[in-house]
């Protein structure tokens, strides 16, 4: 199970860091995506992470501004989210499988992943 959380409104150019806590297995034995879904459209890949391997992925419209980690302690990952966009608004999901990697890109698909948080709103001002 995936509890999402810390989702908001910001200011543009504001943070947020979104919670995805995991029960039931255990995150430094996982691959951890977010994606990102606008109303109409399709859910879009945001950022992942092959936690043993240590290897991330993510979109470029993210380059620079988002990055993810963990507490073991807490089973929970999460997405720092910085200088953000109005074009950043969108529910956000996390979302867990068995690690894996091809190369060392880390699962990225929505396909690869079987488990999935609720997703946690955010919204981003001009």
């Amino acid at each position: 199970q995936l509890q999402a959380s810390g989702g908001g409104l910001v200011q543009a150019g504001g943070s947020l860091r979104l919670s995805c806590a995991v029960s039931g297995r255990t995150l430094s034995r996982q691959s951890m995506a977010w994606f990102r879904q606008v109303p109409g459209k399709e859910r879009e890949f945001v950022i992942a992470v092959s936690w043993s391997v240590g290897t991330t992925y993510n979109a470029k419209s993210v380059s620079g501004r988002f990055t993810l980690s963990r507490d073991n302690a807490k089973n929970t990952g999460y997405l720092q989210m910085n200088s953000l966009k109005p074009e950043d608004t969108a529910v956000y999901y996390c979302a867990v499988d068995n690690d894996y990697v091809l190369g060392t890109v880390p699962r990225h698909t929505t396909d690869e992943y079987d488990y999935w948080g609720q997703g946690t709103q955010v919204t981003v001002s001009s």
